[in-house]
């Protein structure tokens, strides 16, 4: 159902809107253009916004893609895969992400993974060996790391 009263504006006043849509967290260019959507501006106009926002470095996908992996990573403890689909979902290009996966010290993401995979371990419960290894190796990967840094930490942790 298309509402009527919904406000329209100018160039400046969605540029405006933008800028504080920008300054309050990093953003993906694809947020941005579905934010404009949903403004109901025409394509001209989202493009000469886009186009100022990038200039005035209110948008920049490198720093958007740096700062997703940074969060993702150290907050939710996600792995490289898992981010980088994300970021794929949010239209970062596969040089961009490779860029924002840089952040990730490999000493790091290996200590992080060593443990999660220690903390869940303590928590399953099961008597076979290889039935817990296995409920242990699908709940990293569903956290997004690779199976090969997987299986090596499981063979290190599990006797």
């Amino acid at each position: 159902m298309r509402s009527y009263n919904q406000k329209s504006y100018t160039i400046d006043e969605a540029l405006q809107k933008l800028m504080n849509f920008c300054s309050y967290r990093e953003r993906s260019q694809k947020e941005v253009e579905d934010k404009l959507n949903e403004m109901r501006m025409i394509t001209e106009a989202k493009e000469k916004i886009i186009i100022a926002l990038m200039q005035d470095n209110f948008l920049n996908e490198e720093r958007f893609a740096r700062s997703f992996v940074r969060g993702k990573f150290r907050i939710k403890k996600w792995g490289r895969i898992k981010i980088s689909q994300e970021l794929k979902k949010r239209e970062i290009s596969t040089p961009i992400i490779k860029l924002g996966l840089l952040e990730i010290k490999e000493t790091e993401y290996r200590a992080t993974l060593f443990d999660l995979a220690e903390k869940k371990s303590d928590k399953i419960s099961e008597p076979n060996t290889f039935k817990k290894k296995k409920k242990l190796a699908d709940h990293l990967m569903r956290k997004g790391y690779e199976s090969n840094f997987v299986f090596d930490c499981l063979n290190e942790i599990i006797d």
